[in-house]
């Protein structure tokens, strides 16, 4: 087990005065089965009433409306989580895991490398077990890509990012997801924070003997108790961590994104 200290802001700055702004944002980790949250503070600039709720898969959603003209909205979220992933409490599965989602739908490229990772585990010899099923599948994503920042967009598909062969965190949990779900294997898309990262990062949870585990294809290993889940779902789009409307004209957006995490030492 560990003690994460967490701090994840967001600021998003307007060419012009915006209003009648409508904001949801996925900023909090909940409590959960591989985690406890404690002492979370969320902050929202223009200061305004937001409401808390959970959605369909139990992530944590704040929504909120800014009527007055602005020309900036930050949020930032502090906390202490305490993470466990030696003791991973039970959780249902939903069978929506199993199935292709809008995000990872396999084309060509992506039906080639579920047919490697089917025939490397029918190699194997011997049955082998759904960690190590993923795990063929996670070495295989990690191998196919190139790690590179800018060459995707939140819109760009499991199929498109595997052709390119270059891309982000959320491109190599597309792709394993896509991979797994056409190997049996119901998975999960996870958004959370990871130390180091400087920014949010996503990885992948397959579900094994009730539980879901963790594997972070963008660094070819197990998800251990540095990484602090946020928002899950089928995939990418299930977990946007903020979102939103305004009223505006001709107005263009910059975005800037921090966030830290470190082991709590008294």
């Amino acid at each position: 087990m560990k003690k994460l200290v967490f701090d994840y802001a967001m600021t998003l700055r307007f060419s012009a005065p915006v209003s009648d702004h409508r904001f949801q944002l996925r900023c909090v980790p909940a409590t959960g089965p591989r985690q406890q949250v404690n002492d979370v503070n969320l902050r929202v600039t223009p200061q305004t009433e937001f409401e808390t709720q959970h959605d369909a898969f139990d992530s944590i959603v704040i929504t909120g409306f800014i009527p007055q003209p602005h020309t900036s909205f930050e949020y930032s979220v502090t906390g202490i989580v305490f993470v466990d992933n030696a003791n991973i409490k039970p959780e249902m599965s939903k069978p929506l895991y199993r199935f292709d989602s809008a995000l990872t739908r396999p084309g060509p490229t992506v039906e080639t490398m579920i047919r490697r990772c089917a025939g490397t585990i029918a190699a194997a010899g011997r049955p082998l077990s759904v960690m190590e099923r993923a795990e063929v599948a996670m070495h295989e994503v990690y191998a196919a890509f190139m790690y590179t920042p800018a060459s995707t967009t939140i819109r760009t598909t499991a199929e498109q990012a595997l052709r390119q062969g270059r891309g982000v965190c959320q491109d190599y949990a597309h792709v394993m997801l896509a991979v797994c779900r056409h190997l049996g294997l119901p998975s999960r898309y996870i958004a959370g924070l990871l130390g180091g990262e400087g920014a949010t990062h996503a990885w992948v949870e397959i579900y094994d003997q009730g539980r879901w585990i963790g594997f972070d294809p963008t660094h070819d290993r197990l998800v251990n108790d540095d990484y602090i889940t946020i928002a899950h779902g089928r995939d990418y789009r299930d977990c946007m961590l903020d979102i939103g409307i305004f009223s505006g004209a001709n107005v263009t957006q910059q975005q800037w994104v921090n966030a830290s995490v470190h082991e709590y030492r008294s």
